[in-house]
């Protein structure tokens, strides 16, 4: 009989919690295979996207993840892991963003302080990647000036 240590699963869940990834999109793959659960693809997805750099493809599962499961903020989480991976910053932390939005995820929380806060624009009136902004604010950061 299979206990719940036995289950891919929780074997998955445990293995990406320490890191280990490649074990983990082992778990997660033989998972998906019998149970393809919510959880089961967001976890796949991320392992994916770290092990074998499929971002496309993780993008897309983690996806369909949250449209089944919409208020569960670890979709969320590894959605915004995959952006980070993939070097899309902004669109990790809208996707980190919206999963607070539904519940207090300390997971979350603790990757967007690794992030860090962004200072305001030396320009308030342009946008943010407007190249006086850049070029000003990258200059007076070297100056001491911000």
């Amino acid at each position: 009989m299979e206990t719940s240590s036995q289950n891919p699963v929780d074997k998955g869940l445990k293995s990406l919690r320490q890191g280990d990834t490649l074990v983990a999109l082992v778990h997660f793959e033989n998972a998906f295979r019998f149970d393809p659960t919510p959880i089961v693809k967001s976890g796949l997805a991320y392992c994916l996207a770290k092990e074998r750099r499929q971002f496309k493809k993780a993008q897309l599962l983690c996806q369909k993840a949250l449209s089944e499961e919409p208020n569960n903020p670890e979709h969320y989480y590894q959605l915004g892991r995959i952006y980070l991976l993939d070097h899309q910053k902004s669109n990790a932390i809208a996707a980190f963003r919206k999963g607070l939005k539904y519940k207090r995820y300390q997971p979350i929380i603790d990757e967007l302080h690794q992030l860090g806060l962004r200072k305001t624009p030396v320009f308030t009136s342009l946008s943010r990647e407007h190249f006086l902004n850049r070029s000003v604010g990258r200059l007076l950061t070297k100056t001491g000036g911000r």
